[in-house]
C-alpha cells in the first residue's frame, strides 16, 4: 500500500504547514482513500551520523563473529573529550571509513526500544550501529544502513532520515491505481480539500526528436484479451554517467519512508519516479545491449533468470522484452511490467543506460505477476492501469535526473512507439445521478465536478429527430475520461465520480417503503428460516465453510468407488490448488469446520450449516462465455445455463461430546445417533410431512448399524442420520462416535404440503390411555412397527409413542419387546372401554400380520 509523507505530498499539492498526518488521513478518507495505518515517528533522539574508524571481528565460542567498532559520532557526542565510541556490531555489511546510523545511549527506537550503555561479548558498547528495521524505515535488517553521501559525524539523523515524520499509509482499490503515486494522491488531496494542485507532468518539458534513440518492434501476433501486449514503449538513453556518484540523501530519505531501500543512484533515480508519477521506469546497462529491443510472447518452456536470481520456466501468455543477442528476439531481457533481467541489469560500472518506460495490457501482467510469484512494485501499478500518457514524461524525469545527480549527457534520440488510443467518450444524462443517488445534482454541477477529476466535457449535439423533450429537459453530455482513469467505462462509473467528489456524507439515508401487494419472503424462503430456526433453538449453531474440497475428502469419507458423491465438478481456476473441487455433500466441508472447533478446545460441539452443493450428471462440460466487453445474448446466456450441473439445497449437522452437560441437578450425556436421528425428526415434521424411516447399513460415511434412512411417502431420498463410521472419524481427525445429519431440502420442501400448514382439529372430549407391549422378530425396525400400530389405531390414535424396548431370555433367542403408549380420542364423544378394547385388538391383529407380533403377558 502506498505510504504517504507529508513533506513529499506538499511538492504537489498545496497542503497546509498546520496539517497532521491524522488530518491527511481524514481528508482523503472523503474521497474513497481509506487509512490502512499511521507510522507514527517512533525515534527520539540522540540518534546521528557516525564515522567507522575502526574495525575488530572477534571470534565468539557459538560460533558467531562479532565487531568490535570505533565511531566517530562527533565531538559533540564522542565519549570522553570527543573521543570515538566503542561498539559491538554483529552486520558485516560495512567497512572502515563507511558512515552509519548510530543509536546512543538515551535513544528510544520503534517498540520503546531504549538505548543504554551496557557490557556484551567483554566489552561496554556504547550505543547501536542501527538497521532500517531498527529505526521502522522498512523490514531490511540483513545488514546496518550505510549512509550514501553522508554528512559530517554528528549530525542529526533524525532530520537526515526523516525518522522525525509520521507517514500515511492508505488502502487503495483496485480500480484506483493512479493513487499509486504522490501525483494521484496529490490530486486526490485536492478533491477533497479544495487546495491547489500542480501536475508534475505538465512541469516536465518532453522535447521533440525524429531519431530513434533505440530500435524497437512489438511483435504479439496472438494478442490475449482482445488486445496487444504493448501498446506504448518509450525509450531514451544517457551517457557519462558517474558510476562513483551517491545517491543524495534527500531522495533516500523519501525512498525510505516509501518503504523502498536505495540501492545505487540509477535504480534509486527509477523507483524515485515510479513513486512520484505512477510510471513504472526499468533501466538497462546500455553496453550490454544489443539492437534492436523486441516486445514478444514467450515460447511454452522458455527459461528466464530474473533479478533475483531465480530460473524461471516461462509461459506462451508471458509478455516479454528480449534484445537481438544471439538473433533477433532471441535473449530474454525481462518480464514486461513484472521484473527484469540478471544480465542487462545496471552494475557498479555502469556508464551509459537505457530507459524504458512502457505501457502494457493490465491483464498480462497481473497474471504473469501471479503466475511466477512475483509481486513486484511495477506489476502493482500496471495490473490496475498506467496513464498510457505518462511513458515520454516519466522517461523525460529520468534523463533529467541521471544528467543533475549522475552527471551524465542524454542522447537527442528518444524512441516513442506509440499505439495507444485515446479513452472512448461517454454519454451522459445529467440527471442519471440525481436519479440513482437520490440527490438533487444540477447539469451544471455534474459538468464542474467532472471537469475538475480531469476529464473532456462537452454537450451532446442532439440530432433533429430527438429534438423536443429530450433536450430541453434533458441535457446529455459527452465526457472523455482523462487518460490515468482507465476505470471509467460507462455512465454508472461517471455516476460513482459525481457522489464521490460532491460528498458521501451528502447521500441522505433514506427508509426504502414496503410496496403493497403481499410481497414478501417466498415459500422456500419461509420454510428455510423454519428449518434454520428450529435447528437454532435445538442448540445447534449456524455456520457457513467455503464449498471447495480436495479429491482425498471422498476417500476420508469412505465412499464406494461408484458412489455418485465421487463425481464431482472441478474449477478451472480454483482458488487453491489443493481443493479444485465442489463439495457433492454438505459433510465434505462441515467436518473442516467441526476439526477446526475440536482442535481449539470446543469439545461439546453442535454445528449445521444450509448450503449447496453441486451434483453433476453425467459429463460436467465448460460453460461458453463471451469475450471481455460483450454483453452475452439470450441464447449464450442460455447456452450458460445448461452448462450449470445440478445444484440442491442441504442441510447438515455435526455433533460431538456431550448433549447434556454436567451440573449439580444433571448428569452429563453424550451426543449419539439417536440426537442426529431427532433433529431430523423434527425438521420433517415441523413442515408436515411424515418420513419413512428405515435402517440403512450401506451409506457411508456412516456406522453400518447406527444409520436412518429417511425417505418421503413416494419413496424421495430425504436424507441420513446416524453416527459417523469409526473409519470416517479416524481419518477426518473427529472425536469417536460423532453423529451427523444430512438432508435434502429441495426434496424435503417438494414432499411438504404447500401453503400454509393447517391448524389441528381439537377435541374437547376427555382422552383414553392405552400401554401396549409387542414381542416381534429382533430384525423388526421400531419405527415399522410405531407405524402399524399408528395405523391400526386409526382416527382415534391421536398420539403413539414408543417409550420401552426390551430383550432377554424370558422372550426367547432372537426376539424383542416394544412398548407403546396411545393417547385415544374421538373427536365427538367420551370414548368407551369398548372403544380402547376394539383398538388393542385391532393393533394386536394386524401387528402379528405384518410381523407375527404377539401381545406380551
Amino acid at each position: 500500500m502506498p505510504l504517504v509523507p507529508l513533506t513529499w505530498l506538499r511538492e504537489h499539492v498545496d497542503v497546509p504547514v498546520q496539517t497532521t498526518v491524522e488530518a491527511l488521513a481524514a481528508d482523503l478518507v472523503r474521497v474513497g482513500l481509506e487509512e490502512e495505518t499511521i507510522h507514527s515517528a517512533g525515534v527520539t533522539g540522540p540518534v546521528v551520523v557516525g564515522r567507522v574508524l575502526e574495525v575488530v571481528p572477534e571470534p565468539q565460542k557459538n560460533g558467531k563473529t562479532i565487531n568490535w567498532c570505533q565511531v566517530d559520532v562527533g565531538a559533540e557526542h564522542g565519549a570522553e573529550s570527543g573521543a570515538p565510541r566503542g561498539i559491538v556490531c554483529g552486520a558485516d555489511n560495512f567497512s572502515v571509513g563507511d558512515s552509519v546510523v548510530v543509536a546512543l545511549p538515551g535513544a528510544v527506537l520503534p517498540g520503546d526500544f531504549e538505548i543504554a550503555s551496557r557490557k556484551t561479548y567483554g566489552h561496554i558498547s556504547d550505543g547501536m550501529i542501527s538497521s532500517a528495521r531498527e529505526l521502522g524505515l522498512g523490514d531490511d535488517h540483513e545488514g546496518i544502513i550505510v549512509l550514501t553521501d553522508p554528512p559530517a559525524p554528528g549530525t542529526d539523523a533524525i532530520e537526515l532520515l526523516g525518522l522525525g515524520e509520521s507517514v500515511l499509509e492508505i488502502n487503495v482499490t483496485p480500480d484506483r491505481g493512479y493513487c499509486f503515486s504522490m501525483r494521484g494522491i496529490a490530486r486526490e488531496y485536492a478533491h477533497s480539500t479544495g487546495a491547489a494542485f500542480t501536475d508534475p507532468a505538465l512541469t516536465i518539458t518532453v522535447p521533440e526528436s525524429a531519431v530513434d534513440a533505440f530500435a524497437v518492434t512489438v511483435h504479439d501476433e496472438r494478442p490475449i484479451h482482445g488486445v496487444g501486449g504493448c501498446d506504448r514503449f518509450v525509450a531514451r538513453i544517457v551517457r557519462g554517467i558517474d558510476p562513483q556518484a551517491q545517491t543524495p540523501s534527500w531522495m533516500a530519505t523519501r525512498l525510505r519512508q516509501a518503504g523502498m531501500r536505495p540501492i545505487s543512484l540509477v535504480v534509486d533515480i527509477t523507483n524515485y519516479v515510479m513513486l512520484d508519477l505512477g510510471q513504472p521506469i526499468h533501466a538497462y546497462d546500455l553496453d550490454s545491449l544489443a539492437t534492436p529491443i523486441v516486445v514478444r510472447r514467450a515460447r511454452a518452456g522458455e527459461q528466464f533468470t530474473t533479478l533475483d536470481d531465480a530460473h524461471r520456466t516461462l509461459d506462451a501468455e508471458d509478455l516479454l522484452i528480449t534484445d537481438s543477442a544471439g538473433g533477433a528476439g532471441e535473449r530474454v531481457l525481462g518480464l514486461a511490467g513484472v521484473m527484469g533481467g540478471a544480465e542487462t541489469e545496471v552494475s557498479a560500472s555502469t556508464t551509459a543506460v537505457l530507459v524504458e518506460a512502457a505501457h502494457f495490457d493490465p491483464i498480462t501482467v497481473a497474471r504473469t505477476a501471479r503466475r511466477h510469484k512475483l509481486p513486484s512494485e511495477a506489476a502493482k501499478r500496471f495490473e490496475r492501469g498506467v496513464d498510457p500518457q505518462l511513458a515520454p514524461v516519466a522517461a523525460q524525469r529520468v534523463v533529467d535526473l541521471l544528467v543533475t545527480l549522475a552527471g551524465g549527457v542524454a542522447d537527442d534520440g528518444a524512441t516513442d512507439l506509440d499505439r495507444t488510443t485515446a479513452p472512448a467518450a461517454i454519454e451522459l444524462d445529467t440527471e442519471l445521478p440525481g436519479r440513482l443517488v437520490g440527490v438533487d445534482y444540477s447539469a451544471d454541477e455534474v459538468a464542474e465536478t467532472l471537469r475538475s477529476l480531469g476529464a473532456g466535457v462537452a454537450q451532446v449535439s442532439v440530432p433533429e429527430a430527438e429534438t423536443g423533450r429530450r433536450a430541453l429537459r434533458r441535457p446529455h453530455l459527452l465526457i472523455t475520461p482523462p487518460s490515468w482513469r482507465p476505470d471509467l467505462r460507462g455512465p454508472a462509473d461517471l455516476v460513482e465520480e459525481v457522489v464521490r467528489l460532491r460528498g458521501y456524507d451528502q447521500v441522505p439515508s433514506v427508509l426504502p417503503t414496503a410496496p403493497p401487494g403481499g410481497r414478501g419472503l417466498s415459500e422456500v424462503q419461509r420454510r428455510r428460516r423454519a428449518v434454520a430456526q428450529l435447528l437454532a433453538d435445538g442448540g445447534l449453531v449456524q455456520v457457513l465453510t467455503y464449498p471447495f474440497i480436495a479429491a482425498e475428502r471422498h476417500d476420508q469419507l469412505d465412499l464406494a468407488a461408484d458412489d455418485p458423491r465421487r463425481r464431482a465438478v472441478r474449477l478451472a481456476n480454483p482458488l487453491s490448488d489443493a481443493q479444485p473441487y465442489l463439495r457433492t455433500s454438505l459433510l465434505h466441508t462441515l467436518v473442516d469446520a467441526a476439526v477446526r472447533n475440536v482442535g481449539r478446545g470446543l469439545t461439546d460441539l453442535a454445528i449445521y450449516e444450509i448450503g449447496l452443493v453441486t451434483r453433476p450428471d453425467g459429463e460436467v462440460r465448460p460453460s461458453p462465455l463471451p469475450g471481455p466487453g460483450q454483453r452475452p445474448g439470450e441464447e449464450d446466456l442460455a447456452a450458460i445455463r445448461a452448462t450449470v450441473p445440478d445444484q440442491p439445497l442441504r442441510v447438515a449437522g455435526v455433533l460431538t461430546g456431550n448433549a447434556v452437560l454436567p451440573g449439580v441437578h444433571a448428569q452429563a450425556r453424550r451426543a449419539d445417533h439417536a440426537d442426529a436421528i431427532e433433529a431430523v425428526h423434527r425438521m420433517v415434521a415441523s413442515l408436515g410431512v411424515t418420513p419413512q424411516v428405515q435402517a440403512d447399513t450401506g451409506h457411508a460415511p456412516w456406522h453400518p448399524g447406527r444409520c436412518a434412512r429417511f425417505t418421503a411417502a413416494d419413496g424421495t431420498l430425504l436424507g441420513h442420520a446416524g453416527e459417523l463410521a469409526p473409519k470416517v472419524t479416524q481419518a477426518l481427525g473427529l472425536p469417536a462416535r460423532t453423529v451427523a445429519f444430512e438432508v435434502d431440502l429441495d426434496a424435503l420442501f417438494t414432499a411438504a404440503p404447500s401453503g400454509p400448514t393447517p391448524m389441528p382439529k381439537i377435541s374437547t372430549f376427555p382422552a383414553a390411555k392405552e400401554d401396549i407391549a409387542l414381542v416381534v422378530p429382533a430384525d423388526v425396525p421400531a419405527a415399522e412397527l410405531q407405524a402399524t400400530v399408528q395405523e391400526a389405531g386409526g382416527e382415534l390414535a391421536e398420539e403413539v409413542r414408543l417409550f420401552d424396548a426390551y430383550q432377554g431370555e424370558a422372550l426367547g433367542e432372537g426376539r424383542k419387546s416394544l412398548a407403546f403408549s396411545l393417547r385415544l380420542r374421538a373427536p365427538d364423544r367420551t370414548l368407551t372401554a369398548a372403544d380402547s378394547t376394539a383398538v388393542r385388538e385391532a393393533v394386536v391383529a394386524l401387528a402379528a400380520e405384518r410381523f407375527g407380533a404377539e401381545l406380551r403377558s
